[in-house]
């Protein structure tokens, strides 16, 4: 299993990701999820990939030779993001189609899908969610994080926490915080842990972790939002019968 996440705030994008793969009990590996693109001064991307394995290398692969043979269509041409998320969707999609069948009859299946965000010159970042089929999705001014792969037990803290005004060590705080409660429901979640911080109209990357499962950051980040959201916890309001004396109420 796997999960990615991105965020957009005002002062930039964030990216998480595990790296943990998983065909099978007694088939866990690691596999980096997460790979840029940069051209300094002119355009960035990062991109998270879910799903079959074979796929995403695949698709990363041709992401690669286009730009290394200088074809006239890869992400250093395209001329914005939403032209970077319909090329990907195309590869994606074209590669699934070349082994699709046979895995199907195997019973597995060629579908990956990917985060893609950055930022080209001149232009706002953006954050893009491509499906399986080649079509696409952005963030909204209500949802301002993407998430593909084991998404339900990390999705709680970033409903409450992300805003377009939400600082970028925040917004990095926040996305361990939900990877590291995905990896507390769901073993097959796990580190190391990969995070890049992009600061708006810098055109370059900066900010880059890789969080072992032992890192002492990691371990202090899990330890206070432990001791923290228990404490919250119990500072909840009580019920009115566990007050000291109040009268139990019985059904009938």
């Amino acid at each position: 299993m796997t999960y990615c996440l991105a965020l957009t705030v005002d002062a930039g994008l964030v990216f998480a990701s595990d790296s943990r793969t998983n065909a099978g009990a007694d088939q866990v590996s690691t596999y980096g999820k997460m790979h840029t693109f940069e051209r300094p001064g002119e355009r960035v991307f990062v991109l998270l990939a879910a799903g079959n394995l074979a796929t995403t290398q695949a698709v990363l692969g041709r992401l690669r030779r286009d730009i290394e043979d200088g074809a006239a269509h890869s992400l250093y041409t395209v001329r914005d993001m939403a032209g970077a998320a319909e090329y990907l969707g195309r590869i994606n999609r074209e590669e699934q189609e070349k082994h699709g069948e046979a895995l199907t009859r195997a019973g597995f299946t060629a579908e990956a899908s990917f985060i893609l965000g950055g930022q080209l010159r001149q232009q706002a970042p953006e954050l893009f969610l491509v499906y399986p089929q080649g079509n696409f999705i952005t963030t909204s001014a209500q949802t301002r994080y993407l998430q593909i792969g084991e998404s339900k037990y990390g999705k709680p803290i970033l409903d409450r926490i992300i805003t377009r005004d939400t600082p970028l060590g925040d917004a990095a705080r926040c996305a361990l915080v939900s990877i590291d409660s995905t990896m507390r429901s769901n073993v097959t979640v796990g580190p190391p842990l990969e995070v890049i911080v992009y600061e708006r109209d810098r055109l370059h990357f900066e900010h880059y972790l890789c969080l072992e499962a032992d890192d002492p950051y990691l371990a202090d980040l899990k330890a206070a939002w432990d001791d923290n959201i228990r404490r919250a916890f119990r500072d909840l309001p009580r019920f009115d019968w566990e007050s000291a004396g109040a009268p139990h109420r019985t059904g009938g």
